[in-house]
């Protein structure tokens, strides 16, 4: 069973609907033991005798449905681990999906999501999530209890976020946001639940056109001020101190104001099926998308806006074009794959860089596709099919440290795009800043460690390995190169300036993406060449 695949278990006779909700929407502790024991009731229409006759849907139209999905989409992302992204990159629309969560965690239904919808779902809950610890924040000042904040239900604390971000951060009409947030609370939980709402969001709505929200404190020593930008900014403290250390708090503040703007994407024309950004760049303009060419990249287009209208078009799911920022394209450029090369990239699932690399090799040389999840490399293999590069990928499902020791195949070219952080990428993955712990980077530092060591053995005499991440983080990026380094003299760097430009180019011959000096993801990446 899917971890949130549960219901309110209603059932209609001719006069009546009675309702049993689940134990999610009566309070928190119990939310482990409701995953383990809840099951599915179905919904049914009875006859006159009581004898079930069909299934039916409970619907209910005054709800809003961008609110009643945010909501649920909400409480399954911070509890049951989903996703951000309301649609995938094939373009299948998940509205449907997401009403059936609605019904079977609320107990009935709203209208279907309409396009407008889908864009406010994908706008409220990525919005919601970034700004989750600053809106929580305004609640608890509001609130004037910590103790009734604390023990409020999760459902009723993500109708209060959601109207918080609304309010303060999309300028919504107030009235119209309390009016529908309280409808929403008193259908799905209780009057009393709408009451609260209605009073709290109340509240909200005349400090804000007074401009006089609760404010942040940031003065006292380090650890305060870091609470206090962590709170404003809404991120982890532990991610503000250290970014502090690290960069300054000057540039950990651009950082943070940074991952909470509004992402921009990249596409990159499907060359492997002939494809040009000119091309792209045609088909972009008939669906009326804006965009821009990349600074950096031949055949990358960048949309600040627009990316529903692509996916809706079918461009990715044809095969036209793949998301892919060029961050991600530039490490690629690195790799500098050349055709009749022998290349392996080792941690490769879900894939960009390996089609793009295959792209690259216009149908000459090999280009072996190693990851550990099976499922992920079955979706790789399929989106090669459809970009017709997959007569050069031959896929292997492996743990790269046990495939390394049983290989006596040297490769041209070695790439490692390593686990991580993804501190680089928080502007895109929302809900990524709450999901990683500061314990998490010594166990991927360890990890990071040991991955390196396994794709070394790998290379060639005169060959190449390529180190990636996703990561802004020193201790993922250079402190990783200059440990291994010391316990492989057997190889050297190679600066990375003859691919990619200048100003991506550190001190030590490393390449590096900064969200806030080039305004793309952060990336890194080393060129490390064995000796012959």
């Amino acid at each position: 069973m899917e971890l949130w695949n549960f219901p309110a278990c209603s059932f209609f006779s001719d006069h009546h609907t009675h309702t049993i909700m689940p134990s999610l929407l009566s309070g928190k502790p119990s939310l482990a033991k409701m995953f383990t024991e809840t099951t599915i009731c179905p919904i049914y229409t009875l006859t006159d005798s009581g004898s079930p006759l069909r299934k039916t849907h409970k619907l209910n139209l005054e709800v809003s449905p961008h609110r009643a999905v945010s909501a649920v989409r909400l409480m399954r992302i911070e509890f049951g681990g989903a996703f951000a992204d309301l649609l995938n990159e094939q373009g299948k629309g998940s509205g449907d999906n997401e009403m059936g969560y609605v019904e079977r965690t609320l107990g009935f239904r709203t209208r279907d999501l309409d396009d407008r919808d889908l864009r406010l779902v994908t706008e409220v809950v990525g919005g919601t999530i970034r700004w989750r610890r600053y809106l929580d924040h305004l609640i608890l000042s509001l609130c004037h209890d910590e103790r009734t904040f604390r023990s409020m239900e999760p459902l009723l604390v993500q109708i209060l976020r959601i109207g918080f971000y609304e309010i303060t951060k999309l300028d919504m009409p107030p009235y119209a946001v309390v009016d529908e947030s309280v409808r929403l609370a008193k259908v799905a939980l209780r009057p009393g639940a709408g009451n609260l709402v209605n009073g709290i969001l109340r509240k909200l709505a005349v400090l804000k056109e007074s401009d006089s929200l609760p404010a942040v404190e940031v003065d006292g020593d380090d650890r305060q001020q870091a609470r206090g930008l962590a709170t404003l900014y809404s991120h982890p403290v532990w991610m503000v101190r250290r970014w502090t250390k690290y960069f300054g708090q000057d540039t950990a503040i651009k950082l943070m104001a940074w991952n909470n703007s509004y992402p921009s994407f990249s596409l990159r024309a499907n060359t492997g099926k002939g494809l040009t950004g000119a091309d792209l760049v045609s088909r972009l303009k008939m669906l009326k998308v804006p965009h821009e060419p990349s600074l950096y990249l031949d055949d990358f287009v960048r949309l600040k806006t627009g990316m529903q209208n692509v996916i809706q078009a079918g461009l990715l799911k044809e095969g036209f074009c793949a998301v892919q920022d060029e961050s991600a394209g530039l490490v690629v450029s690195i790799v500098d794959p050349q055709p009749g090369e022998n290349i392996i990239d080792c941690c490769a699932a879900p894939g960009g860089k390996t089609l793009f690399m295959a792209s690259r090799l216009n149908g000459q040389g090999k280009l072996f596709a190693v990851d550990i999840n099976e499922g992920r490399l079955r979706i790789l293999r399929e989106t090669a099919k459809l970009h017709q590069v997959i007569d050069v990928i031959s896929t292997v499902h492996s743990d790269l440290r046990t495939f390394s020791t049983d290989k006596v195949v040297e490769w041209d070219k070695v790439l490692l795009d390593a686990p991580c952080s993804g501190l680089g990428v928080l502007s895109k993955r929302a809900d990524l800043r709450w999901n990683r712990k500061l314990e998490d980077m010594e166990q991927l530092k360890h990890l990071q460690d040991e991955l390196l060591d396994s794709a070394s053995r790998l290379v060639k005499p005169g060959g190449v390995l390529i180190y990636s991440t996703c990561s802004i983080d020193p201790e993922e990026n250079e402190e990783r190169i200059e440990a291994f380094l010391l316990r492989h003299p057997e190889f050297y760097i190679d600066p990375v300036n003859k691919y990619v430009p200048e100003n991506f180019v550190t001190n030590r011959g490393f390449y590096m993406s900064n969200p806030v000096k080039h305004e793309l993801d952060g990336a890194f990446a080393a060129r490390l060449v064995r000796f012959q």
